[in-house]
């Protein structure tokens, strides 16, 4: 995993540009640990602790996915914060990870502008993967094509 954004992996390849948001750093501590072992894709992951650190880093950099905590400060959850990072021009994949993603207004997260939603203990190397896979254009290598055809 390569922590400065844009940047390219030993094959040259250019890592996956990653944006998570979240107002708790352990958090991002936490996510960077879980990934660590994380060698395909190459990811490259930047931290915002809040919408409008967020939202200054959409302006200055592109972001090929954002990871966003369900409820930051002072916004109430993800049917304010996502609002805004679609109104910056944000046309990404977003996803929501919370603690908790049984609450009945989690089943209308399409409608205010969120790709998927995970929990925070669900997210890990695999997950991100599969993420990856399905919300990211991105050349996959030879060693995934064999779960594409079959």
């Amino acid at each position: 995993m390569t922590e400065e954004t844009g940047m390219a992996d030993e094959t040259g390849r250019k890592a996956v540009k990653v944006l998570f948001v979240d107002d708790e750093v352990i958090e991002f501590r936490s996510l960077k640990k879980k990934l660590a072992t994380l060698t395909e894709p190459p990811l490259a992951i930047d931290y915002a602790q809040s919408i409008d650190d967020a939202l200054e880093k959409l302006g200055a950099d592109k972001f090929d996915l954002i990871l966003l905590d369900n409820r930051l400060l002072p916004n109430a959850d993800f049917r304010e914060t996502v609002p805004k990072l679609r109104g910056s021009g944000y046309t990404g994949p977003i996803g929501v990870v919370s603690m908790d993603i049984s609450d009945g207004y989690f089943q209308h997260f399409p409608d205010y502008g969120v790709d998927f939603r995970i929990g925070k203990d669900e997210m890990d190397v695999e997950a991100l993967q599969y993420i990856i896979r399905e919300y990211v254009t991105y050349n996959v290598p030879d060693v995934w094509k064999d779960d594409y055809t079959r």
